[in-house]
C-alpha cells in the first residue's frame, strides 16, 4: 500500500506516516529510559554517584555523535544507510544490558547504546525538514507522533514494572529498538534537498559567530542544565516521596498530553507569535516549574500544574528551537545547525546538568530543583534582551 503523503505549500509531498513511525518508535523507547532507567540502575546496586556518572553518558556522547554520524552521512553516497546501521548498532548494543554486568561493564554498554541512539536523531531530523521544505511550521503535526509514543510507553510500563519489577525494563525495551529499526528501513531523504540562492547568503561560520545565533545556543545550553534533576533524578525524587511507579507513569503521562497539545497547535502559535518569543515563555514556565517541584513536591494537585507546563518549557520551547534553527541556518546548513545544537545544548548542558544534580543532590532534591529554577530564568532573560527585544525582523 502506498504511504499517504502531504502536499505542503512549497510542493514536495510529505511522507507523514513514514515519517511519524520513526518519532513514535524513538521516543517510545525514550519513554521507557528517561523515567525508569535511573531506578533500575538503583535496582541493579548502583548509588547516586554511580547514577548520576552513568546517566550523563546520555548526554556526553550527544557531544560527539550528532555531529559525527551527520558528518560521516553527508560524505557518503548514500547517507540513509548511515541512519540503518546507527539503528541497528543502537538495538545490538542495548541486548547487553540483559548480561549480569557490573559498574564497569554498564560504563562500556551505556557508552556505545547512548552514542549509537543519540547519533540516529539528529540526521532524521534533517531528513524531515528536507521534506518539509518551506512549511517547516507544520514539522509539531509529525513531532508530535513521537511524544504520543513517549506518553503510550510511559503510562503503561509503569503499570508493568509495578507488576513485574523493574529488572525486566530492558526486556520491554527491546521491541520498541527493534521497530525503530524497522521504521528507518522505510524512511529516506527526499531528493535534492533545497540549496540557498539568495543575496544574503551567508556561510555557516560568519552564521555561528552571530550575537543572536550566540545567545540562542547560550540559552538552550542553560535550559537543559535546568532540565539537569529532572532527567536524572525526577523519579527518585517521587519516590522519595512515597510515589509509586504507577503514580510516577502518571506524572510523565500528565506533562507529555499537555506537550502534544501543543505541537498540534504549533502551526497557529508561530503565525501568531515570533518563535523568541514562544522560546522565552517557555523558559520563564520552566523556571516556576522546577521551584514549585522544589518547594511543594507532596501537593499533588500542584505537581500536577507542574507536570501541565512541560507543555510549554519543552513542547513550545522545542518546537520554537527548530524555527530558529531554520531561521538562522538555512538550506542545507540546517543540518550542520541540529550537530550543533544536540551537542552543544543536549549534549554539554546535558552532562553539566546531570552531573551538577548529581552534586547538589547531597543537599537535597530540594536545592538541586531550586538552583535548576535558577538556570532557567537565566536563559530566560538571556533570550528576551537577544531574541525579542533585539529581534529585527
Amino acid at each position: 500500500m502506498a504511504d499517504p503523503v502531504q502536499r505542503t505549500a512549497a510542493g514536495p509531498h510529505v511522507p507523514a506516516v513514514r515519517l511519524s513511525s520513526f518519532y513514535f518508535a524513538y521516543y517510545a523507547a525514550l519513554g521507557a529510559f528517561t523515567p525508569y532507567w535511573s531506578l533500575y540502575l538503583k535496582a541493579r546496586g548502583m548509588d547516586v554517584a554511580a547514577i548520576s556518572v552513568l546517566m550523563s553518558l546520555w548526554y556526553a556522547t550527544r557531544i560527539v555523535a550528532p555531529s559525527t554520524w551527520t558528518t560521516l552521512a553527508a560524505h557518503s553516497p548514500h547517507p540513509i544507510r548511515w541512519l540503518r546501521l546507527g539503528c541497528l548498532l543502537t538495538l545490538l548494543s542495548f541486548s547487553a544490558f540483559l548480561l549480569p554486568l557490573d559498574f564497569v561493564g554498564l560504563f562500556a554498554v551505556m557508552c556505545a547504546f547512548c552514542f549509537a541512539y543519540n547519533a540516529v536523531m539528529p540526521q532524521f531530523e534533517s531528513i524531515t525538514m528536507s521534506h518539509l521544505g518551506a512549511r517547516s511550521d507544520r514539522y509539531g503535526h509529525i513531532r508530535v507522533w513521537g511524544s504520543i509514543g513517549f506518553i503510550v510507553v510511559v503510562s503503561l510500563f509503569g503499570v508493568l514494572l509495578d507488576r513485574f519489577g523493574v529488572g525486566t525494563l530492558p526486556w520491554l525495551m527491546l521491541p520498541l529498538l527493534a521497530g525503530l529499526l524497522a521504521s528507518s528501513f522505510a524512511n529516506r531523504y527526499a531528493h535534492p534537498v533545497e540549496e540557498i540562492h539568495d543575496e544574503n547568503h551567508v556561510g555557516f561560520g560568519a552564521r555561528l559567530k552571530r550575537p543572536q545565533v550566540i545567545a540562542f545556543f547560550v540559552a538552550a545550553f542553560l535550559a537543559q542544565i535546568s532540565f539537569g534533576p529532572y532527567y536524572t533524578f525526577f523519579s527518585i525524587y517521587l519516590t522519595e516521596h512515597h510515589y509509586s511507579a504507577t503514580m510516577l507513569g502518571v506524572f510523565w503521562t500528565v506533562g507529555v498530553l499537555a506537550e502534544i497539545g501543543v505541537f498540534f497547535l504549533s502551526s497557529r502559535i508561530f503565525r501568531r507569535w515570533d518563535a523568541g518569543k514562544v522560546l522565552t515563555f517557555a523558559l520563564l514556565s520552566a523556571a516556576l516549574r522546577w521551584w514549585a517541584t522544589a518547594l511543594w513536591p507532596d501537593n499533588i494537585p500542584l505537581m500536577m500544574v507542574a507536570q501541565l507546563t512541560h507543555a510549554l518549557n519543552f513542547g513550545a520551547f522545542f518546537a520554537a528551537v527548530m524555527q530558529l534553527l531554520v531561521r538562522f541556518f538555512p538550506g542545507r546548513m540546517n543540518g550542520h545547525g541540529q550537530g550543533v545544537f544536540y551537542g552543544l545544548s543536549s549534549g554539554v548542558g546535558g552532562v553539566a546538568g546531570a552531573l551538577a544534580a548529581g552534586q547538589l543532590w547531597h543537599f537535597g532534591g530540594d536545592v538541586a530543583f531550586l538552583a535548576a529554577g535558577c538556570f532557567a530564568l537565566l536563559a530566560a532573560v538571556i533570550a528576551w534582551y537577544w531574541l525579542v527585544r533585539r529581534h529585527a525582523p
